[in-house]
């Protein structure tokens, strides 16, 4: 019996990915990052675009190469339709598409946002349903209510920015490079996370809000730098560790709340923010509190790529969710 062989393809954001995945099993993970928007300080969509189109073909060659299959081995080929940026999710779109019908094959249109979830998925062990993850990366913070692979429901979500959007632009404030999220982390071990204290958004249900917070920071450096203009150079660690304190004690208190009501124990964390050595350290100590199973997916599955693609994909081919050629990207989808 012929082997279920799927290529995925991930181009939401910055980074382009191809994986190919056979029987359930992921093959490789091939990612291509982008550099271009580091002097501009955050993703310039038109120059994501465009360096989705020169990454694309080779990325997805070597996916192919180095799986050991031809094109004729392909059984479907899977893309991220959204959520992101409208034109990086075209140049991906419109490549499937095309290369499907030259291959005479099925698509398979993947949830980015599901994916995070499925990336849980790709290696053992795994979580039991039903399971809450919280979803945290640059543009989405999300509490999901995990039922089956491809039954899910957003229990509680950010009403404004995203966690990693805070990370960000705290990290912008004080003059960090970007991506600035990672070097927060990092200071913030040196620091106390006592030092400062900011304020915690208090939004109804399982729902965030993560702008309060930006712009607390943002008036508290205004005016320390009045009195000092060293004051950043003289204080990053402990600002970095009391703002991550203050943004990860929002996550739990929430996650711990969600759990609760919905009297789940097993907990997953997905997307870029979950790298996060606070988050993961803060999700271990109130596992250990309350008696969750928590699981956590390898770095390279945490951040954008093909690898979580191609395991929703293969739930989807199993199910016979195909989609048409008429399909089109779109950049506010919902789980």
């Amino acid at each position: 019996m012929k082997n279920i062989n799927i290529l995925a393809i991930e181009s939401s954001c910055d980074e382009t990915s191809a994986s190919i995945i056979s029987d359930g099993k992921i093959l490789n993970n091939i990612v291509a990052t982008q550099s271009v928007h580091e002097k501009y300080g955050g993703v310039v969509p038109e120059l994501a675009s465009r360096a989705h189109q020169q990454h694309l073909i080779p990325v997805i060659h070597e996916a192919i190469s180095t799986a050991g299959i031809s094109r004729e081995d392909l059984s479907a080929v899977a893309f991220t339709r959204g959520p992101g940026l409208m034109g990086s999710l075209m140049v991906g779109v419109s490549f499937a598409k095309s290369f499907a019908y030259s291959l005479g094959i099925p698509l398979i249109d993947v949830n980015h946002m599901q994916a995070h979830i499925l990336a849980h998925f790709i290696d053992e062990p795994t979580p039991s349903f039903p399971f809450i993850c919280l979803t945290v990366s640059g543009g989405h913070t999300q509490l999901v209510l995990v039922k089956d692979y491809l039954e899910m429901e957003v229990i509680g979500e950010t009403l404004d920015d995203a966690v990693g959007e805070a990370f960000d632009k705290t990290a912008k404030l004080l003059g960090l490079p970007y991506p600035g999220g990672p070097l927060v982390d990092k200071y913030a071990k040196e620091g106390s996370p006592d030092a400062f204290q900011f304020p915690l958004s208090e939004m109804p249900g399982l729902n965030y809000s993560f702008s309060g917070i930006k712009t607390a920071v943002l008036y508290f450096l205004r005016d320390r730098l009045k009195e000092d203009a060293e004051f950043i150079d003289k204080n990053l660690a402990d600002i970095c560790a009391s703002v991550q304190f203050t943004l990860i004690k929002m996550l739990m208190q929430k996650l711990k709340r969600a759990a609760r009501e919905h009297k789940v124990k097993e907990i997953a964390i997905a997307g870029g923010v979950s790298a996060n050595s606070g988050l993961r350290s803060a999700l271990t100590s109130l596992a250990d509190e309350l008696g969750w199973g928590v699981y956590v997916p390898k770095f390279e599955y945490c951040t954008d790529n093909a690898a979580m693609i191609a395991m929703a994909a293969h739930y989807k081919f199993l199910k016979g969710e195909f989609c048409g050629l008429d399909v089109s990207p779109v950049a506010k989808m919902k789980i």
